[in-house]
């Protein structure tokens, strides 16, 4: 009796043990399956589709139709739903700020901006900051860049020296020079004009900077300022448009004008119908920017931010170096030229 007493009891310890080992099996399974869902989660969190606001300065313009191309092929790889909204055929912070507006309103989770005024639109940029939307400037930008994320833009000095070293070339050296600008309060129009100024005043003395005028970014007014430019100073001998919609406005003034009483004509930007008109001789030559890849490094900035990716080495600032277009090199330059 004694010896099965004790042969029970084994054996209702192996059971015992058994049970145990069972049990425990069964509890590190579950718990493996909750660590892979936890993976799974996160692995998800991290690619869930974002909402991105992008509002360009002119939504019509070509070097923001560049962007625009650029952003939504770049946005449909990064899983992000892009809105992109901006005035038509306005270049103000009067037009664009209902745009920003209605953005900071739509549940999004950041915002692509190119302010059209370094001061009137701080306060939104302020405003993004306080609702915990990070913000990317892109082209133009505002004066307090505390809070934002990235500023990326083209190398607006350096163009606008450019310019003066191909205004001199095409001029040889001598004569009075007008800047149309976009306006006093742009901050990459500010920049291409000190930069533009500063080498005339330092490498080309013979070349005299007339006072600088602002069309705005609407090209009527740019014909407006060349044609009464042209009857004051009939001996004009160059122009710099230093945005791409001063550059059409100075095309228009300059038809009709005789071959030989016509300035050299330099401009910002490389849109089709300017690199046509570099072809038949109406534009001397271009300070081609980089648009797309502006676009392209804003979004992939962006969305690093908001999915934490440290793969991605976020900057503060990109400065995108600019390209001279002439006659010379257009064979090789072409490709600068931007898609529409």
């Amino acid at each position: 009796m004694k010896s099965l007493q004790l042969s029970a009891l084994a054996t209702a310890g192996i059971l015992a043990i058994a049970l145990t080992g069972c049990a425990s099996g069964g509890e590190a399974s579950s718990s493996s399956t909750q660590s892979d869902d936890t993976i799974e989660n996160s692995e998800s969190d991290s690619t869930e589709q974002l909402r991105i606001a992008f509002v360009p300065g002119i939504a019509s313009d070509p070097f923001f139709k560049a962007m625009e191309i650029e952003a939504k092929a770049t946005a449909e790889e990064l899983n992000v739903d892009l809105l992109w909204q901006g005035a038509s055929d306005e270049y103000s912070p009067e037009a664009q700020i209902p745009f920003v507006d209605a953005a900071l309103a739509d549940d999004i989770d950041g915002l692509i901006l190119v302010p059209t005024d370094a001061d009137a639109l701080q306060p939104a940029v302020d405003r993004a900051a306080e609702m915990g939307i990070p913000v990317v400037t892109v082209d133009t930008t505002v004066n307090n860049r505390e809070t934002l994320i990235s500023h990326i833009t083209g190398d607006n000095r350096d163009g606008g020296q450019k310019a003066a070293e191909e205004m001199d070339t095409q001029t040889g050296g001598s004569g009075k020079v007008l800047i149309i600008s976009a306006s006093p309060t742009n901050t990459t129009g500010t920049q291409r004009v000190e930069g533009f100024l500063e080498t005339l005043e330092g490498e080309y003395p013979g070349l005299e900077a007339l006072d600088v005028q602002y069309a705005y970014s609407q090209p009527s007014e740019a014909t407006t300022i060349l044609s009464t430019t042209l009857l004051e100073h009939p001996d004009l001998a160059g122009v710099f448009a230093v945005d791409g919609t001063s550059c059409t406005g100075a095309v228009a003034a300059l038809y009709g004008v005789a071959e030989d009483q016509t300035p050299a004509l330099i401009c910002y930007d490389a849109y089709s119908t300017q690199v046509e008109e570099l072809e038949n001789g109406s534009v001397s030559a271009l300070v081609a920017q980089q648009p797309a890849e502006e676009a392209r490094l804003a979004l992939e900035f962006l969305v690093a931010e908001l999915r934490g990716d440290d793969s991605v080495a976020i900057e503060s600032e990109v400065v995108i170096p600019n390209q001279i277009m002439n006659r010379d090199n257009l064979s090789i330059t072409r490709q600068y030229q931007y898609a529409e």
